[in-house]
């Protein structure tokens, strides 16, 4: 396998870093189905005050993620590319597996507390 070119390795970092936000994230998920969204169907839809709502989405837009169509009070949003979508489910299950592991080792754990506990009440 030969190894990406720094370059390469840049814009990677680069795009994840667009993406390491909580509401870009969350706004990625809705717009994620294919329809161009308005800022203010995007600020109903997760209840983010609507300065927040155009700030995520110029981050967004400054880094390919996001392009926006028309102009004016009649600008709407929408992801570049449709394997965002894919990205997205993909992290998400990644995701779940971490969690997984950790459920586990939570009840793992709380056996074992109680198997002290008991213990404890039988000496």
């Amino acid at each position: 396998m030969t190894m990406p070119s720094p370059q390469l390795q840049t814009l990677k970092a680069e795009f994840f870093r667009a993406l390491a936000h909580p509401i870009r994230i969350r706004l990625l998920e809705v717009m994620v189905d294919g329809e161009d969204r308005s800022v203010q169907e995007l600020q109903r839809t997760l209840g983010i005050d609507q300065p927040i709502v155009s700030q995520q989405l110029a981050r967004l837009r400054a880094s390919g993620i996001v392009v926006a169509r028309g102009r004016g009070a009649a600008t709407r949003y929408a992801v570049t590319d449709p394997l965002l979508k894919e990205l997205l489910q993909i992290a998400k299950q990644i995701l779940n597996r971490r969690l997984v592991g950790v459920r586990s080792l939570l009840r793992e754990l709380g056996r074992d507390a109680q198997n002290r506990a008991r213990t404890r009440r039988s000496a």
